[in-house]
């Protein structure tokens, strides 16, 4: 069997048929629930994942709030790109350290700029 490769059209998301969403409105919030929980190719998430998945959020946003792609922002900050696309993507976590660094490029990206800058880093 063949894996195929399917790309979503976003100016074109897939609906439910009429079928469809009669039976989703006749299921009870509790039915709902328990038909999420049982299906085998969609297990909910630990907390861990959830976790990731706001870090790699929050770090995605910080860069794209400089408007700068993966590699600029590498080079602009001094962060290796390849950590970058790990945190982006959830792979990773970034320490303690790392979390504050981002919370300032946040808030100053100008002002650390100019630092790194200074400092002739």
């Amino acid at each position: 069997m063949a894996i195929v490769r399917y790309t979503l059209d976003p100016r074109n998301a897939p609906g439910f048929t009429e079928a469809e969403l009669a039976r989703l409105d006749a299921m009870t919030d509790e039915e709902i629930t328990a038909a999420a929980l049982s299906d085998p190719d969609n297990p909910p998430l630990t907390e861990e994942e959830l976790d990731r998945m706001v870090e790699a959020r929050f770090v995605r946003l910080v860069r794209e709030g400089t408007g700068l792609s993966q590699a600029k922002f590498a080079e602009a900050y001094q962060i290796n790109l390849a950590r970058l696309r790990d945190l982006e993507q959830g792979r990773t976590r970034p320490d303690s350290a790392l979390r504050a660094y981002y919370a300032v490029i946040a808030r100053r990206p100008d002002v650390v700029a100019e630092c790194l800058e200074s400092a002739g880093a």
